[in-house]
C-alpha cells in the first residue's frame, strides 16, 4: 500500500478547507491501494484564528489530518516547505485550499507518477483565475523559463505531485527564501504535465496580491539564477560604450562647428538615464547581497507556533 501525502497551504480558508479535505477522503475511500494523510499549514491567516480553529477541529475528528500553525505569514512556498517536512508519504501532492484545484483530479497526477515521472504539474484546461493572478502566473512562467531553465513546453502550477526522493532533496534547501519550482527543477528534469479541470472560486477571493506575486518572482530569480547580474553587467557595458561614443561625437562636433552650443537638454537626459540605470543595477546587486546576509544570519524559512499534535490530550 502506497501512502499519499497532501499538503494544503491555508490562508483565510475557514469556509472552504473542510470541503477540500472531505473531497480528498471521498476520492480515495474506494482506492484501497492508497493510504492518505493531509497536512494543513495555516500561514498566519488574519481572520482571528477562524482558519486555525477549523483545522484543529478537522485534525481532532480525522486521524489522518495534521495541522501546522505558522507564527507569522511566510508565504505559500514557505508553507509548502513546512508541509514537506511533516509528510511521510511515498508521493506528495500539493494543492490549493479554495477548492479551485479539485482533489479528485489528483488521481491523474498520481497515475503519471506511477508511469515513471518524478514530478507532475497540473495543466488547467479552463483556468478560472482572475486577470491579476493570470498576469502574475505569466510573469513567473517567463521568469522560470528564461532565468532558471524551465522547459518551454512545461507548464507549472500550484497543483503538483512529486516522488519521495524529490521532496527529500528539496528539504535539504535551508535558504530563507524558498522557491518550490526552482527546487523541483534543480532536483529532476523528469517532469510531465497532465490536463485537469479547474473550478471557479465559489467563496472569497485569492490571497495572492500583485505584491505577493512580484515577491515570489523576485525570490525565484535571486535564489536560483545569476543571469540578472549578467544582464546588468552587459547593459552597463553597452551604456558605457554609448556614452564614450557620444563623448567623441560631442568633441568632433565642437571642433567642426565651434559656434554651435552644446545641448544642455541632451546632457541632462543622458545623466538622468545613466543615473537611473546605475541605481537599478545597484539595487539588483543589493537585493542579492541582502538575501545572502539574511541567509547568513539564519533567517528562518518558517516558524511553527503550534501543531495539532500539541493540542491532543497526553493519553492519545
Amino acid at each position: 500500500m502506497k501512502k499519499i501525502s497532501f499538503i494544503i497551504p491555508c490562508y483565510c480558508s475557514a469556509l472552504t478547507i473542510r470541503q477540500v479535505v472531505e473531497e480528498v477522503e471521498a476520492t480515495y475511500a474506494e482506492l484501497s491501494q492508497f493510504e492518505t494523510e493531509v497536512i494543513l499549514v495555516n500561514d498566519a491567516s488574519p481572520d482571528d484564528d477562524a482558519t486555525w480553529e477549523v483545522i484543529a477541529r478537522l485534525a481532532r475528528d480525522k486521524k489522518n489530518v495534521t495541522g501546522i500553525n505558522l507564527a507569522r505569514n511566510f508565504g505559500q512556498h514557505a508553507a509548502l516547505m513546512a508541509g514537506f517536512h511533516a509528510t511521510t508519504g511515498d508521493i506528495i501532492v500539493c494543492l490549493d485550499d479554495d477548492g479551485q484545484t479539485p482533489a479528485k483530479e489528483s488521481t491523474k497526477l498520481i497515475a503519471a507518477i506511477e508511469k515513471g515521472a518524478d514530478a507532475v504539474y497540473a495543466r488547467y484546461l479552463n483556468k478560472q483565475h482572475s486577470a491579476a493572478r493570470n498576469f502574475g502566473t505569466a510573469l513567473n512562467e517567463w521568469m522560470a523559463r528564461v532565468l532558471i531553465g524551465k522547459p518551454k513546453a512545461l507548464y507549472v502550477s500550484s497543483y503538483f505531485a512529486v516522488r519521495r526522493f524529490v521532496a527529500d532533496e528539496m528539504m535539504k534547501y535551508d535558504g530563507s527564501y524558498p522557491y518550490v519550482v526552482g527546487l523541483v527543477l534543480r532536483t529532476t528534469r523528469n517532469i510531465v504535465n497532465v490536463d485537469v479541470q479547474h473550478k471557479s472560486r465559489e467563496i472569497g477571493r485569492s490571497g495572492y496580491t500583485f505584491g505577493k506575486l512580484f515577491s515570489l518572482w523576485l525570490n525565484g530569480f535571486t535564489a536560483f539564477s545569476i543571469k540578472p547580474l549578467r544582464v546588468a553587467t552587459f547593459t552597463g557595458g553597452v551604456f558605457a560604450l554609448l556614452g564614450f561614443l557620444y563623448g567623441i561625437y560631442t568633441i568632433i562636433k565642437k571642433f567642426v562647428n565651434p559656434e554651435v552650443p552644446l545641448g544642455f537638454s541632451a546632457m541632462m537626459c543622458a545623466i538622468v538615464l545613466m543615473g537611473g540605470m546605475i541605481m537599478v543595477m545597484l539595487g539588483l546587486v543589493g537585493e542579492y547581497i541582502g538575501r545572502l546576509y539574511m541567509t547568513g544570519n539564519h533567517s528562518p524559512q518558517y516558524v511553527i507556533r503550534e501543531t495539532t499534535k500539541d493540542l491532543k490530550p497526553a493519553d492519545e
